[in-house]
């Protein structure tokens, strides 16, 4: 079992960067799936980015793909995401999220058992 704390989360201006990280208190990290979703006011939670256990896999979705980079050290028991070229459309609550094995293209909120209370990222235009 995990536990998830998120941090980083602001308000910037868009164009700007951003480095969202997630804490992780627990063992044998490595056998965690990772993820990071959103919420925006009214709307779903959504997918952002996944890495896999070791961290050689990725996968984004295509709304920010190129522009957000999802990394982890499992030493450290951390994950980030590294946030550039923010839009107004990226404002949201991110969240940090976990599973055991799987992979890093499980997209849906069902697909997660272990949720931080999530960070507000705020974007003004």
């Amino acid at each position: 079992q995990v536990q998830l704390v998120e941090s980083g989360g602001g308000l910037v201006q868009a164009g700007d960067p951003l480095r969202l990280s997630c804490a992780v208190s627990g063992r044998s990290l490595h056998i965690y799936t990772m993820a990071w979703f959103r919420q925006a006011p009214g709307k779903e939670r959504n997918f952002v980015a996944g890495i896999s256990g070791n961290g050689d896999s990725t996968y984004y979705a295509d709304s920010v793909k190129g522009r957000f980079t999802i990394s982890r050290d499992n030493g450290k028991m951390t994950v980030s995401l590294e946030m550039n070229n923010l839009k107004p459309e990226d404002a949201a609550v991110y969240y940090c999220a976990a599973v055991k094995y799987g992979g890093p293209t499980l997209i849906s909120t069902k697909s997660y058992n272990y949720w931080g209370q999530g960070t507000q990222v705020t974007v003004s235009s």
